[in-house]
């Protein structure tokens, strides 16, 4: 026995008929509804066994076991759901054989590598048993090839307004009960005119929301999501708020929209953000689409709104909660910036058991995830840690902290970035300065930090306006943080081709008073020279160096043993292998590490060095290249002057 042949029809049904007739206007019945209405059953009169055995011989097929037991309680249905609105019997029911054409045009957009899914979406139209007699544009299907080990059919709905792909229910009864939600999730929302929409079935909902709620904040966010989402299938208020502030921390961001409770003044200041966030992200949008998702919302929280993505756009948007959590969350940011974000997100951990919710429907911190410089710490095993942990005055199970994201040294620059063919890099490390101090050390006068971002939108701002490029001109965009136990760092993901005779390790002069380390690699390079520098320097002067390249090794000064190149070169290794073993002895030598996740997905902040290389002597040449996008071309159509691109 499974529960589609044990399942109590005629309650389900009786209940669900009078929510429907308790649902209605007094003026609101169509005449072939009002015996429905009168009798408060939406049903026919059951099916006789007889009558039952009658439409199998007729259809050729025995009936699945969910289907053969609701007829035995009514021969038929009216309103399955919103746009379903006549259920067919034992004699409505017949094969599509794809009468509809659907099934033809579905198989247009098939191509030879199409899966059974994909096939099966358009068998359906010729094999299916068509149940919708009535309805809107709205296919029921149940199909006798996807048949379970219950003996039970899938069914299939579809309707053309929809534009998606035919949804399955995993059998009949599935389908009513889903259909039962859609009634409710359409009239949870009463227009006026219309009786307030409450009865056992939204109490019971409301109460496991309230229950789910509660449960949440004590860390039982995984029980409780469960609950939520069946709310939310029935249309429940606040339901669907309440499980996208769970969705968006385990790192959903798409049809997440904080419905009910983003548009409410209390909750405002830290579900707005993450909304705006994703919207700026999306950058196609049209920021009428944002206004859509706060309607209902007063004047001031639209102005407000407008005001949070316009800094969330220029990147200056910080959250910034009150009390002791609020002060853990500086804390964090401060770490964060400089490239800790292992500490950072131990800070924000430590912390969230101090947070304290907006209002009862606060379940956790979300406006740190749009924070430029805290965001970044999310990942999705992070997000199930915050949400395990209790917090909002609730009790419960602190859970195990999740590992740290960086590995620690150098070696994992070794590793190539997904999608990342150029595999060169270069990094400065100083020992005994600060990050802030780098700028004064490694560029020209009055150079200074800029606000922290991605290295690829840190490029694109360098780019934007600039006229001017020369082929001897080796200005590195770095990053900054700090790189260990007193060590910073600044860091090029992107460097200008390595040119050998003309390249100038900075090491000297930015060791002026302590150490630097200079590291050019690029032994991974593709469709390049693999080459490799190291320059250290003391106290202003550099005290040793080698550059492998050519498959030859340049060396000056005393080089420790550890990095001796003759330890590394010459070998039959990989050149990933001997970068691997190269970047460890760096790393062991003088105790510094970069950190992974900031440098690849973090924001820090950076800015532009001095040249790499050195001016072009007598008789060298190069490329000078100036741009004016703006200037008008001549009547001959020609540039003139310096409007074009100049070799000198």
């Amino acid at each position: 026995m499974t529960e589609t042949t044990t399942f109590a029809w005629r309650p389900f049904l009786l209940t669900w008929s009078g929510e429907w007739v308790d649902s209605l206007p007094e003026d609101e019945t169509r005449d072939e509804d009002a015996s429905a209405r009168q009798a408060r059953w939406l049903g026919f009169p059951p099916a006789s066994e007889e009558r039952i055995a009658a439409m199998e011989e007729r259809l050729g097929r025995r009936m699945p076991p969910s289907y053969r037991e609701f007829l035995k309680v009514t021969d038929g249905w009216r309103h399955a759901g919103g746009f379903v609105w006549l259920l067919a019997g034992t004699r409505g029911a017949d094969w599509h054989d794809d009468a509809s054409g659907l099934g033809e045009s579905f198989e247009e957009y098939l191509d030879e590598d199409a899966g059974p899914e994909e096939r099966r979406e358009v068998d359906i139209w010729r094999r299916g048993l068509q149940l919708d007699v009535e309805s809107d544009a709205t296919y029921v299907l149940m199909d006798p090839e996807d048949v379970d080990e219950d003996g039970e059919w899938a069914v299939y709905t579809w309707a053309s307004w929809r534009a998606e792909s035919p949804e399955r229910h995993a059998n009949f009864l599935e389908f009513m009960r889903d259909m039962h939600r859609e009634f409710h999730s359409l009239r949870a929302r009463g227009g006026d005119g219309e009786p307030v929409f409450v009865n056992d079935t939204t109490r019971e909902q409301d109460a496991r929301v309230a229950e789910a709620r509660l449960e949440t904040l004590g860390g039982g966010w995984e029980r409780a999501v469960a609950a939520l989402d069946d709310a939310r299938s029935y249309g429940r208020p606040r339901a669907a708020g309440l499980g996208d502030q769970i969705r968006r921390l385990l790192g959903t961001t798409s049809m997440v929209y904080y419905e009910d409770l983003v548009t409410d003044p209390r909750y405002a200041s830290d579900l707005l953000p993450p909304l705006v966030a994703e919207h700026a992200a999306n950058s196609y949008r049209d920021d009428s689409t944002l206004k859509f998702h706060l309607r209902g919302a007063d004047d001031d929280l639209v102005t407000l709104a407008c005001a949070t993505l316009d800094r969330v756009r220029s990147g200056t948007y910080q959250y910034a909660p009150g009390g002791a959590f609020g002060e853990a969350v500086e804390r964090a940011r401060e770490t964060a910036r400089w490239g800790d974000t292992d500490g950072a997100w131990r800070t924000l951990r430590d912390a969230v058991h101090l947070w304290e919710p907006l209002g009862p429907d606060h379940l956790a911190p979300l406006g740190w995830v749009a924070d430029p410089v805290l965001g970044p710490l999310l990942t999705p095993e992070r997000g199930r840690e915050l949400l395990s942990t209790p917090r909002g005055g609730q009790a419960g199970e602190v859970p195990d902290p999740t590992p740290d994201l960086d590995p620690g040294g150098l070696a994992w620059l070794a590793e190539p970035e997904r999608g990342d063919n150029r595999r060169s890099y270069r990094f400065v490390l100083v020992e005994g300065v600060e990050p802030r101090e780098l700028p004064g050390r490694l560029a020209d006068g009055g150079s200074g930090l800029d606000a922290p971002m991605t290295l690829r939108e840190a490029r694109s701002r360098s780019l934007r306006g600039k006229q001017e490029f020369s082929s001897y001109d080796d200005e590195a965009l770095v990053a900054v943080g700090r790189a260990g136990d007193g060590w910073s760092f600044a860091y090029d993901g992107d460097p200008a081709p390595f040119d050998r005779q003309r390249f100038v390790s900075p090491a000297a002069r930015v060791g002026a008073a302590t150490r630097a380390v200079v590291v050019w690699s690029g032994l991974g390079a593709r469709h390049r020279e693999p080459f490799f520098h190291l320059s250290v320097a003391r106290d202003g002067t550099e005290r040793c160096a080698f550059t492998y390249a050519e498959g030859e090794v340049n060396r000056s000064g005393e080089i420790p043993e550890t990095l001796d190149p003759d330890r590394f070169f010459g070998r039959s290794e990989s050149g990933a292998e001997v970068e691997r073993r190269l970047l460890e002895a760096v790393a062991a030598e003088f105790g510094v590490h970069l950190p992974r996740h900031a440098i690849r997905g973090g924001r820090l902040h950076s800015f532009t060095t001095r040249s790499w290389t050195r001016p072009p002597g007598d008789g060298e040449g190069y490329m000078v290249i100036r741009m004016n996008a703006g200037a008008p071309l001549p009547a001959d159509g020609e540039p003139a002057g310096d409007d074009g691109p100049v070799t000198e």
